[in-house]
């Protein structure tokens, strides 16, 4: 499993038993069995209680950018090192200097955005076609990045949890473990995943590979093949987990390849019962700060123009963006959204007091595109994102969470959404982007948070219009703290 690197040091400290006491007596064993770049594992996640009966804990990942803040170069390297790892795996193409420089950004922050400017000046190339899919609503920003590393033959697309109007997911799998189970699929056209190439699918941390194996039979009843790759940047199945994916390998005529930056063995001990207990959410100053709109003007992104109905029966007829990659995206589309990442991140950065510490929030699955834009607004900018994910936070030290925020999705009332690790008074500034235009109405829970986080100044950044609003870029609406 893993990457193999040719390298002349060993990887004699990370082949190690690790111990993690995630809170109580809540222990994890982690037996590390394969780190060909030698991460130490603190480098990429912390451990956390997770409040749900199937799945006791959570890896808290430093790389993804959803739970913990990052630098958003460090997330695009995430992707780009599984990049690395698959064409030296699958097509035994060999890259010691790009790969060390990647490491060298994820596990140093300050060299990550000279790493991806390296990586960016000549983007690897695969020797043959191959479909890429990031899985919601963690790992779209993953997939997305693995997929961004490549400059031909790749196209991109990401599972949603959206449902649309009149329009059919042309595959939908489950995800067990999860809060929000359903995986649908909206590729633009029906063919998306027609033909031989091999289909590579990306997700942040893989524990029994469940979910993997569900979409894979799913794909092969429509679109048969006999390639799929399974990358993630941790793999802990079990040696039951293992022979299950070679029973469907068996059964369906196919190989899986697995790839990771890290993986072993995790035994949990001691699984406490936090469902019945009420998270302890962060205990807010009342102070009132205004939260400002700002509307991107829509010669940025292209737009795909479905509606969706929530949970509770509301259509929503704003447009998506296809530079998300929820319906597909290829490389001529990606190319001309990083140069619109850079004008839309030197516009917002004009919003930004000077030398400012600035806190950039994605949402839900929608954390790609902010995060490029992040990436684009100067220095000292800092992204991670809203998660639906339930986790028990704790103040102590190394802990994954160390405070909690609940609110009501905007853009679907019905759902209870949360993000973490937001010190009071930790930010300067903070701009929050929704993908999709919602009333002021749906916002309300959502803004007076963020509106008592303490911080100075705070945009919420509109991407899409919805077809009933004509506000143009840099007109600005105060929806909280009158």
């Amino acid at each position: 499993m893993g990457c193999i690197m040719h390298k002349t040091a060993t990887e004699t400290f990370s082949l190690k038993k690790h111990t993690f006491n995630i809170i109580g007596n809540h222990t994890i064993d982690i037996d590390v069995t394969h780190n060909p770049f030698n991460i130490p594992l603190e480098s990429l996640f912390l451990m956390a209680a997770r409040v749900n009966t199937k799945r006791s804990f959570l890896f808290v990942s430093k790389v993804l950018g959803k739970h913990i803040p990052v630098k958003p170069a460090v997330s695009m390297l995430g992707g780009a090192a599984l990049a690395t790892c698959f064409l030296q795996k699958v097509y035994n193409l060999a890259l010691p200097t790009l790969s060390k420089r990647i490491v060298e950004g994820l596990v140093d922050a300050n060299k990550a955005d000279d790493a991806l400017e390296f990586l960016m000046a000549k983007p690897l190339s695969v020797p043959e076609k191959v479909k890429i899919i990031g899985f919601a609503e963690t790992a779209t920003a993953l997939g997305h990045s693995v997929f961004a590393a490549f400059h031909e033959n790749v196209e991109y697309i990401h599972t949603t949890r959206e449902l649309l109007v009149d329009k059919t997911s042309i595959i939908n799998f489950e995800e067990e473990h999860s809060h929000a189970t359903s995986h649908r699929f909206y590729a633009h056209t029906e063919d998306f995943l027609s033909g031989q190439e091999p289909v590579l699918l990306v997700d942040d941390e893989i524990t029994t590979g469940k979910t993997t194996l569900n979409i894979i039979r799913d794909i092969q009843q429509r679109f048969p093949r006999k390639h799929y790759v399974v990358m993630s940047l941790l793999d802990w199945r079990s040696e039951e987990d293992v022979h299950r994916f070679g029973n469907l390998e068996k059964e369906l005529g196919i190989t899986i390849t697995p790839i990771s930056l890290i993986s072993g063995r995790a035994l949990v001990h001691n699984q406490p019962d936090l469902q019945k207990q009420k998270i302890n959410l962060t205990k807010l100053s009342i102070t009132g700060n205004q939260i400002q709109k700002i509307y991107l003007t829509q010669n940025h992104f292209n737009y795909v123009s479905y509606g969706s109905v929530d949970s509770m029966g509301t259509v929503n007829d704003s447009p998506y963006l296809l530079e998300t990659g929820r319906f597909g995206i290829n490389p001529v589309e990606q190319t001309r959204f990083m140069k619109e990442a850079k004008e839309v991140g030197r516009f917002l950065s004009a919003y930004r007091m000077a030398d400012s510490r600035t806190l950039v929030l994605g949402t839900g699955e929608f954390m790609y595109v902010p995060m490029v834009i992040a990436h684009n607004m100067g220095r000292n900018v800092f992204y991670h994102s809203t998660t639906r994910s339930p986790i028990y936070p704790n103040a102590k030290a190394g802990y994954g969470a160390h405070n909690a925020f609940q609110f009501r999705n905007p853009e679907d009332p019905g759902v209870i959404n949360f993000f973490y690790n937001i010190p009071y008074g930790g930010y300067d500034d903070l701009f929050l982007f929704l993908e999709r235009d919602v009333s002021e109405q749906r916002m309300q829970t959502l803004a007076q948070v963020l509106s008592n986080l303490g911080i100075e100044n705070i945009y919420l950044v509109i991407c899409s219009l919805s077809n009933r609003n004509s506000e143009g870029r840099g007109e600005y609406s105060d929806i909280a703290g009158k």
